[in-house]
């Protein structure tokens, strides 16, 4: 065991928590596997947690094991509240949990840097929360590093390198201002109930600057054209961007002829300054 608290499986049983299939909920149960994943996140004792989705609480207990200076739990389901208050009794003054939508919280208010973000995401909603944590209104953003598990195939899409299908707008998002990387996965059984996927753990390191110059908005303006047809050649699928985006392409070093899949997150930034001019 990793703390004085009963096993995950008691608490659930105490607490009537069956997971719901409308919140997306798969609880994590071995809390050797959860303090794992917390260890994924580096050194945390001189830092605040962000979590989002805890559930009964595995991972929030082993973000306190692992010595976490201060987690916030963000839990929409109010089922999940006294287990969480039991993990809060245990650590004093080191856990805050607050009953909401994470989607609509201002975290920041709550938090006090460095920030790191560690999460089992709920699987409806966790690619939008990682697409805000990635585009905001300023960059460096208010966390250091995001350690999230997602389904499998989400995960490989965070990673992608051009040339596959895998590859699309969360690739390019992730890793023009992140280092990121899949530093576990675990099996369906790991879970209750077991999810249909296997999953996986991401961990993004924020760069201080963008990997490329580019402008975010049109970057994104870009990024999401080419994808959204990604079988035409960029000069059909990128015409609605601009009259002119064969010269576009051709200036920023892309054959038009190419498909979006084709083309390395430098390319897409080339043509955002060319696209801005």
């Amino acid at each position: 065991m990793i703390d004085c608290l009963p096993p995950l499986r008691d608490v659930i049983a105490a607490h009537d928590l069956q997971p719901k299939k409308s919140l997306g909920q798969n609880f994590l149960l071995d809390l050797n596997l959860t303090a794992k994943i917390a260890r994924q996140a580096g050194d945390l004792s001189g830092c605040d947690v962000l979590e989002i989705g805890p559930g009964p609480g595995g991972l929030t207990r082993g973000l306190l094991a692992e010595g976490a200076r201060r987690v916030l739990a963000v839990e929409k389901d109010a089922r999940c509240l006294p287990a969480l208050e039991e993990v809060a009794a245990a650590y004093p003054d080191r856990l805050q949990v607050i009953n909401a939508d994470a989607l609509d919280l201002d975290v920041l208010a709550h938090l006090t840097p460095p920030v790191r973000v560690v999460a089992n995401l709920p699987y409806n909603v966790g690619t939008e929360l990682l697409v805000r944590w990635l585009t905001p209104k300023e960059w460096p953003p208010y966390w250091d590093s995001l350690t999230l598990m997602f389904q499998k195939e989400v995960a490989q899409r965070i990673v992608a390198q051009p040339g596959g299908k895998a590859y699309g707008r969360l690739a390019i998002l992730s890793q023009w201002r992140c280092d990121a990387r899949i530093v576990m996965q675990l099996p369906p059984e790991a879970f209750t109930p077991p999810p249909k996927v296997h999953s996986a753990v991401v961990h993004l390191q924020r760069l201080e600057q963008p990997r490329f110059e580019a402008d975010a908005a049109a970057l994104s303006r870009v990024v999401a054209a080419a994808f959204n047809q990604r079988r035409k050649m960029l000069r059909s699928s990128l015409k609605g961007i601009s009259k002119d985006i064969e010269a576009h392409l051709v200036a920023a070093g892309i054959k038009p002829t190419e498909r979006a899949e084709q083309v390395p997150i430098e390319g897409f930034c080339a043509l955002a300054r060319e696209v801005a001019k």
